[in-house]
């Protein structure tokens, strides 16, 4: 906020004006890796000038904004403050299963609250890190969800089929971008019911769980990106969402 106080004099008889600069905004902003964020447009107004997502709630506009997995602590400065992304451990796994994924996107207006794309077990959580022989290899990225062959699979939100495939590892795969570099990726699927270009609402059924590509049973391979970085799908069907992350700071 521009403040103006009034006038004053100094010695040589010159008129001039004090002017104050004040801006309520943060320090600092702390944020697990793989969780989404918001910033109030108001409190840092350059933001408007970069490519990010942007969504009004409560008639307040905010900038949506995704924090990098990392294993060690990351400071990210390219904003009116500092954001960091705290160290977290999150657990192990010792099945590896390799991803392999383009992104793209299109001019839509997302929705962030999802729901949950299949009706199953979690059976491995994002951020896991995997060994093949004991040896580490890149963390689990995705929300594994076991469900028994042929489960539906309905998409957490609106969004138009960009990719179908058939991969050595991921199986079945298709991707939906929900706009504005909001994607979701879906492996393993026994059917694919969508063609790609087709729009889908949230929850269009788009398949069924399966066990194709490189696999130990059935179950539901979840994935999601904003900004070209995979955050945890889980936070997003959590119970409130929205107000959880509009009144985290």
């Amino acid at each position: 906020m521009l403040k103006l106080r009034k006038k004053r004099m100094n010695k040589k008889g010159f008129i001039f004006f004090v002017l104050l600069f004040s801006c309520d905004i943060f320090s600092e902003i702390n944020i697990d890796p793989g969780e989404i964020f918001a910033i109030k447009v108001v409190d840092c107004p350059n933001i408007k000038t970069k490519k990010e997502l942007f969504i009004i709630y409560k008639g307040i506009e905010y900038a949506i904004l995704s924090a990098p997995f990392s294993k060690n602590e990351l400071t990210i400065n390219k904003y009116c403050f500092p954001v960091k992304v705290e160290r977290k451990e999150f657990g192990e796994s010792r099945i590896a299963i390799k991803e392999s994924l383009s992104t793209y996107s299109i001019d839509m207006q997302p929705s962030i609250k999802f729901i949950s794309p299949v009706n199953g077990i979690i059976s491995s959580r994002y951020g896991k890190q995997r060994y093949i022989n004991d040896k580490p290899r890149s963390p689990h990225l995705a929300l594994d969800i076991a469900a028994a062959e042929g489960t539906s699979i309905v998409a957490p939100s609106a969004g138009r089929v960009i990719l179908i495939g058939d991969f050595f590892y991921s199986g079945n795969y298709i991707i939906l971008d929900h706009g504005n570099g909001l994607l979701s990726s879906y492996s393993h699927m026994s059917v694919i019911n969508v063609d790609e270009g087709e729009f889908v609402n949230q929850g269009d059924v788009i398949g069924e769980v399966g066990s194709t590509g490189r696999v130990t049973g059935p179950h539901l391979h979840w994935s999601v990106y904003l900004s070209k970085n995979r955050i945890n799908p889980e936070s997003l069907i959590q119970e409130n969402y929205l107000d959880t992350l509009f009144n985290r700071f």
